[in-house]
């Protein structure tokens, strides 16, 4: 490998381009980057031989990815006296234009560069090595210590760009995602999705050639900040898509990526991977604003904060409960809020029948407070959907319950269960008129599952206890406005409308959130 002159890169001049960790000297076919002799907490770079060891673990790890793009590491030398001062990363210089963040800003259409990059990634995560020290990297106590050092970051920085109590927004709501997600993080690590990633999967970093993308500059300075989920990974270039205000290809990035590597995971990870993604970005952003007062970077700190905070609502699991006496259209609006939200309906009438050991499809008429409808079955089957709700929410899941809920007991038990697994909780109750619950009861005998009758509803109605928590919804109107109103609801239950975002100076409005699969809009 040749010695580069500090001649030469006095020579580059104005070509060059600047991080907060390294400047890239452009000269004629090369990009050489050298490191910045700065430590900022997450790395030291203050000595020549970290600097040193740095340069060629970023060749060694990139070549991974590009290996015609990274040439080798080379000694940057006095002109005049030809001693080794510095070393740097000697690159193939790539054409700007095809930077992916270039494109974007163009407004271009990047979608089959985005499937190419899914692809890419998708391989690259298969082969990438894996262990047990790489998966501790994703269990609770190891992600929740990587939120910690964020958000303290930034709540002890000197003039940080963003409220103070933005950032513990972001921290309460990330800390009660993980408490509540053990199971979920767990089969994630059995499943293998764990693995020595890229780590800082941006738009900047990205370049879409002809021949194939050229993915640079994965995380070198500290290998733990690369050890995680692979979605993760993806969720970085999915927050970076969205912060450049194309949502609707962070969308196809993340869909693409599931085609080409086959995982799964439910909706509410994804937010809570990006939201991670989004607060990193803003401590990167807050840190650059240190070093240079750059308004534009306190702006870009601020809607990074915001976008942290709005997946993070959306990353909540959200266990619904639609109650109601028979006849007022539960089943109905529980199977339009599942497919509208993609969430899981578990019913009353069918948990009941399978601890019978009775079909789903069969008829079990009995009167009121026999058989299967006895105060012991009820109990039984209120213990067995909490456990099945509990179990989903545990796994990242929103949950509607279907059934009557006329009993407070029972209501406690979901109660109980949203907070023991960190879940908002919805609580519907249905209402109609007599004659309306009547006519519908006599309409549904032999199509539906349950064996309410007109009179079962009137002894219902009569045993039914007070349920002051639940929004209750008059479903005389149509079936579209009843599930707007259900929705709506469900939306706007525990959700904090960040008053701080109002107190900021900038006048920023939050970005647009990505709407995965599965979230409330």
């Amino acid at each position: 490998m040749r010695q580069i002159s500090t001649q030469e890169l006095e020579r580059a001049g104005a070509d060059t381009r600047e991080t907060h960790v390294s400047t890239v000297y452009f000269s004629g076919p090369l990009a050489i980057k050298v490191k910045k002799p700065v430590s900022m907490g997450f790395l030291d770079f203050t000595s020549a031989a970290q600097r040193r060891a740095a340069c060629e673990a970023e060749v060694a790890l990139n070549s991974r990815l590009s290996p015609d793009v990274y040439i080798g590491v080379a000694d940057i030398v006095d002109g005049h006296t030809g001693d080794v001062v510095d070393s740097a990363v000697v690159m193939r210089r790539l054409a700007d234009d095809r930077r992916l963040s270039t494109l974007l800003s163009g407004n271009a259409d990047v979608s089959a560069d985005l499937r190419s990059v899914a692809r890419q990634v998708a391989a690259f995560h298969a082969s990438s090595p894996r262990s047990d020290r790489i998966a501790d990297a994703a269990t609770p106590q190891s992600l929740q210590a990587l939120w910690d050092a964020s958000t303290e970051a930034l709540l002890t920085m000197d003039d940080a760009p963003v409220d103070a109590a933005a950032v513990q927004h972001v921290a309460a709501m990330a800390r009660a995602y993980v408490a509540g997600r053990a199971p979920l993080l767990a089969q994630r690590i059995a499943l293998g999705n764990i693995c020595d990633g890229h780590g800082d999967l941006s738009a900047d970093d990205i370049f879409c050639l002809d021949d194939g993308p050229r993915i640079l500059d994965g995380i070198e300075f500290d290998e733990k900040l690369r050890f995680g989920d692979v979605l993760a990974d993806v969720a970085f270039l999915a927050m970076d898509l969205e912060l450049k205000n194309r949502p609707e290809m962070a969308r196809l990035f993340l869909a693409a990526y599931a085609e080409f590597s086959g995982e799964h995971h439910p909706a509410s990870l994804a937010h809570f991977y990006i939201a991670y993604r989004a607060l990193v970005r803003c401590k990167v952003a807050a840190l650059r604003h240190q070093q240079t007062s750059d308004a534009n970077d306190a702006a870009e700190a601020i809607r990074l904060i915001t976008l942290a905070s709005d997946h993070l609502e959306r990353a909540r699991s959200v266990l619904t409960l639609v109650g109601g006496l028979p006849g007022t259209g539960k089943s109905s609006l529980a199977d339009g809020i599942g497919d509208a939200l993609g969430w899981v309906v578990l019913r009353s009438d069918e948990v009941r029948r399978d601890i019978a050991g009775v079909g789903r499809d069969a008829r079990a008429p009995a009167q009121f407070g026999k058989g299967i409808y006895s105060p012991v079955s009820g109990d039984a089957t209120y213990a067995e959907l909490t456990r099945r709700a509990s179990a989903l929410i545990a796994l990242g899941e929103s949950v509607v319950v279907d059934a009557s809920f006329t009993r407070a007991s029972h209501r406690e038990l979901f109660q109980r269960a949203a907070d023991e697994g960190s879940a908002a909780l919805a609580e519907l109750e249905l209402c109609a008129p007599p004659m309306t619950t009547r006519q519908r009861l006599q309409h549904r005998a032999d199509r539906h599952a349950s064996d309410a009758t007109p009179a079962i509803a009137i002894r219902l109605a009569a045993a039914r206890e007070p349920w002051p928590a639940a929004q209750r919804i008059d479903t005389t109107a149509s079936p579209g406005h009843c599930l707007n109103t259900a929705i709506h609801v469900i939306a706007c239950t525990g959700v904090d409308r960040r008053p701080w975002i109002r107190t900021q100076s900038t006048g920023l409005a939050p970005v647009g959130v990505v709407h995965l699969e599965g979230a409330p809009t």
